[in-house]
């Protein structure tokens, strides 16, 4: 095999890798001594077929396979010798005026990642904001947690429905005149208020009674996800069957024992673990941002272009998806890309970062162990339905990239964990709203979010400088929402899709998925709910 360099500039490497005839015909040979024992030809017994019988038979086969063995082959010598590290998978291409026989030319073009100084760890300061759990935290969520298990009683007859009240209803939607596949309905329960309908529906029934029928018109929103229905014009025959208000909520005993709980004092307990659970992970959040703060204050080197160009991609595609929920999507959408640059330099800054981490993880032994990584294929796994689990297992298996790109999160937070450690740190007592403000603050007013700075991808990708009225608004993600699925679908064709707000890599190293992509096949089937309404931004 010869191996000529073509170039190199910067990152990007190509080399013209010629690989012989003569190495492509001993491959062909050893193909022809494996296939052998299991060839049948009649007038022959069963392994006996001459080798020249079997390249006449399976020849351009037999070819094909060998060349791709030996350019694979050609590949990983190139890598080995040159002491390549590839920054994502090279681009391997075979001359396209390749004739049988002869001897293969073959560029492959890649861009490698970059030597990166050992870097330091020396001289880490962070400041470990806490916040106690106390009883008044405890009971705001435990108040919290009722509000959303909100119960309703019977009303009069004679009550009309005001805001905040319960209708039971049966409904039949029509679009000029024509009833709609799922638009009828018996027995919804619907709350006024609530915004779980699509715009204008909820508001039509305030100050309806028991027995009413009522006439609902509304429009469909441009994004709903029933074609037909996009932007309609539509009327629902409604019928109040019952009015209910909202049951008076009292923290006790028995509302505990509601729960299955013995006691309100259990209930409490349960509550503070909850608390400080969400209170730790504010408190890693703020010192996870400031400690990539300093290491990206500290450290610059060039990153790989396919790199940054697959984070920018990722970003972009995020906050479109968030655009094309605006009330005046072309003003979004031009604001949106006014931001363009600012949103690459923040791609930058993520590779940046996840390569700097990855750096010092292997400089410091820092390992993702067997069973972690088994618990992390188990975990995700359950995203798929139960059928394509298995299959899903078998591809990460099979799969090194798949692999890397689930065990990529839990490394970086294992390397974070490590400077953690190695850091010193001084801890203050603070409120909850002083740290909550903290984490969304720029300190200095164009503060650049990278891989793991404890923000959800929407606020990761806004630059700083302004605070766009059209712009997607940030989210405080819910760190299980990345798991969930969307609610199970109901009947009710008046409630718009929900919508899971766009959620990024939080904490995991720049252009890596949580999951490697799968085919649409392998995927579980995604849970619509084609009545309800896009949730709501927090």
């Amino acid at each position: 095999m010869k191996t000529v360099e073509t170039l190199n500039e910067g990152l990007k490497r190509e080399y013209r890798v010629t690989i012989t005839a003569k190495d492509i015909d001993a491959r062909v040979d050893d193909e022809v001594k494996s296939i052998a024992p299991t060839v049948r030809m009649p007038g022959f017994r069963p392994g006996k077929v001459p080798p020249n019988l079997i390249r006449k038979m399976h020849g351009a086969a037999l070819s094909a396979d060998a060349l791709n063995k030996a350019i694979d082959a050609g590949v990983r010598d190139l890598m080995t010798k040159e002491k390549l590290r590839p920054a994502l998978q090279p681009a391997v291409s075979l001359d396209e005026n390749y004739e049988s026989g002869k001897d293969a030319e073959v560029t492959v073009a890649l861009e490698v990642l970059p030597d990166i100084a050992a870097p330091s760890i020396e001289g880490l300061k962070l400041e470990r904001l806490t916040v106690p759990a106390d009883d008044k935290a405890v009971m705001a969520k435990i108040e919290e947690f009722a509000a959303q298990m909100k119960r309703f009683e019977d009303a009069p007859k004679s009550k009309k429905a005001a805001t905040g009240d319960q209708l039971i209803i049966d409904f039949a939607g029509s679009v000029d005149g024509t009833p709609f596949d799922g638009g009828t309905g018996e027995d919804m329960a619907v709350e006024i208020g609530s915004g779980q309908l699509i715009p204008g529906f909820e508001d039509q029934l305030v100050g309806a009674k028991v027995g009413d029928e009522k006439t609902v018109k509304v429009t469909f929103p441009a994004d709903y996800p029933v074609a037909d229905l996009k932007g309609a014009n539509a009327e629902f025959a409604v019928t109040v069957k019952e009015v209910k208000v909202p049951a008076e909520a009292k923290i006790d005993d028995e509302f505990a024992k509601s729960l299955g709980l013995e006691s309100l004092d259990k209930l409490k307990e349960l509550m503070k673990d909850q608390v400080e659970q969400e209170l730790n992970g504010l408190t890693r959040t703020y010192m996870k941002r400031k400690l990539l703060d300093q290491l990206a204050a500290s450290h610059d080197f060039d990153v790989p272009p396919t790199m940054v160009e697959a984070e920018f991609a990722q970003i972009w595609q995020q906050l479109e998806q968030e655009v094309a929920r605006e009330d005046d999507v072309e003003a979004a959408k031009a604001e949106l890309e006014s931001d363009r640059e600012d949103y690459r330099a923040i791609a930058v800054r993520r590779v940046r970062l996840g390569l700097l981490l990855s750096e010092i993880g292997q400089a410091h032994g820092v390992q993702v162990s067997n069973q972690e990584m088994q618990r992390l294929i188990a975990q995700a796994a359950q995203q798929y339905r139960p059928e394509d689990r298995q299959r899903f297992v078998e591809y990460v298996q099979q799969d090194a990239l798949a692999a890397a790109q689930l065990r990529a999160p839990l490394y970086e937070d294992k390397v974070v964990d490590f400077l953690f450690e190695k850091a010193e740190i001084s801890d203050r007592e603070t409120t909850r709203e002083e740290l909550e403000a903290a984490i969304e603050a720029d300190d200095d007013g164009g503060h650049v979010h990278g891989p793991g700075c404890g923000h959800d991808h929407d606020h990761d990708a806004k630059p700083a400088k302004k605070a766009a009225a059209k712009k997607p608004a940030a989210k405080k993600a819910d760190v299980k929402e990345e798991a969930a699925e969307a609610a199970p679908a109901k009947k009710a064709p008046t409630k718009k899709a929900d919508a899971k707000p766009a959620k990024a890599a939080e904490d995991k190293p720049a252009a890596k998925t949580a999951a490697p992509a799968k085919a649409a096949e392998d995927k579980p089937a995604a849970k619509k709910a084609p009545a309800k309404k896009a949730a709501a931004k927090k």
